[in-house]
Parts: C-alpha cells; structure tokens; sequence
C-alpha cells in the first residue's frame, strides 16, 4: 500500500508540474507521497527521521512548502519543497 501512495504521489506532483504548477494536483501528490512513505516505514520511523536535531532545517523548508502548496502559491511551495528535501536527504 505504501510504495503504492508513494507512487501515485509522485504521479501526481510531476503531473502538476506538467500542467503549469496546478495547486490541487500538488498537493494531493505531497499528501499521498508523505502518507505512502508513514505506510513504508511506520510512524514512528518517520517522525524520528523527519525531527532529527541535524534535519530541522529541511524538516521545516520541505513541510514549510507543503503548507505553500496547499495554501495556492504552489510555484513558491514547490521551490522551498525542493529546497528542504535536498537538505533532507543529502
């Protein structure tokens, strides 16, 4: 189920940037790309990954710009989303 949700979260985001940074499609992909990767890992790995002391700041700019996108600004969402998951997982 959870490769799934991430799978179709991926869809999704590169679907909406296709179609011109379409803020529905983006952030139904960035909540089923998250909710896939709870069901992968579990829980409580995810939070701990997510929170670590060394990662709060790509913590903060990749779910920062999740809040972007599903606020309707998804081209400065999808910047500072970027931003924080290369900081995430460099």
């Amino acid at each position: 189920i959870g490769v799934g949700l991430v799978g179709f979260g991926l869809f999704f985001v590169l679907f909406g940037v296709l179609l011109y940074f379409d803020s529905v499609l983006l952030a139904f992909g960035n909540i089923l790309f998250l909710s896939g990767l709870v069901f992968i890992i579990g829980f409580k790995r995810t939070f701990i990954f997510f929170f670590q002391r060394s990662k709060m700041k790509g913590t903060s700019f990749f779910l920062g710009g999740v809040v972007i996108v599903l606020m309707r600004w998804p081209l400065l969402g999808m910047l500072v989303e970027a931003y924080g998951f290369i900081d995430l997982f460099r």
